[in-house]
């Protein structure tokens, strides 16, 4: 039997050339994850036609999957995930800002935003933030292409069971191997030697398999040379989020590592 085909993603709400849906594909060797190609999507259409093509994967993606319980219940949204997510995908990026910006002016200093049960486990933003980063606006962007395409997504929608979508997170993969350390930037006057060397340690690291995941990433000379030189740090999300596909490949379904027990409204980051 052939090896799954795996995905990662790094997700752009509103993608341009210059900030392209980045997906990396591969497969699982053993406990090698062997990096395919890169390809690039300059459009949120293009994204979906991609996530509609009949062929079998499991993916990870660097975008929300679910909003906080807390922010649900208090805005009085309808509390079955598949409903939420539809009741939020009909209003206005500029609804969604007001909304959330209210939510947030009538909560004290310090617990502005409400977290999800796993934010603070995995080191993720808030899935309400709409800035820096706007992840509010990725998941607003995303679920519905996602569900138009009807692929699947374990423990909040049954979809076509060849293609399983799952939400990553490359920050918790990469905190773990060079810690606070910042690797990308795009900004160009950001995008310093402090953060190139970042890079290339975080390959190195993945490289060696010096992960708790138990996996070592497979890459050629110019594919290692390629993603050090994308100092946006895009191509290495997306690798970082295949990485954890395999390790979801791994566990198989219909879990594909997620807990047994976990908030059907909120979802869950793989590896959390």
């Amino acid at each position: 039997m052939n090896a799954p085909l795996l995905v990662g993603c790094d997700f752009s709400s509103s993608p341009t050339r210059r900030k392209p849906v980045v997906l990396a594909l591969g497969h699982c060797t053993g406990d090698r994850v062997v990096l395919s190609r890169l390809e690039r999507l300059e459009s949120l259409p293009a994204f979906g036609q991609w996530l509609a093509q009949p062929q079998a994967w499991i993916g990870g993606f660097d975008f929300p999957f679910g909003l906080p319980r807390e922010l649900v219940e208090t805005l009085g949204w309808p509390l079955q995930w598949r409903e939420c997510i539809a009741h939020y995908a009909g209003l206005t990026r500029e609804e969604i800002r007001n909304t959330f910006a209210a939510f947030c002016d009538a909560r004290p200093v310090g617990g502005k935003f409400a977290h999800r049960a796993f934010d603070k486990r995995a080191g993720s933003s808030p899935s309400m933030k709409w800035v820096n980063p706007p992840v509010a606006y990725m998941l607003h962007a995303a679920l519905p292409l996602l569900l138009a395409a009807g692929v699947h997504m374990p423990g909040l929608h049954d979809g076509d069971p060849a293609r399983v979508a799952l939400e990553a997170y490359p920050g918790l993969l990469a905190r773990e191997l060079i810690g606070n350390r910042s690797y990308k930037s795009d900004d160009r006057a950001r995008q310093t030697p402090e953060r190139l060397i970042a890079r290339k340690d975080l390959l190195h690291a993945l490289e060696l398999g010096a992960t708790r995941l138990g996996l070592r990433l497979k890459l050629t000379n110019a594919q290692r040379d390629a993603l050090i030189a994308d100092a946006s740090g895009d191509s290495l999300d997306a690798v970082l989020c295949l990485v954890q596909a395999a390790w979801a490949a791994r566990h198989g379904a219909p879990r594909y590592g997620l807990p047994q027990q976990f908030d059907p409204l909120e979802g869950w980051i793989l590896s959390a």
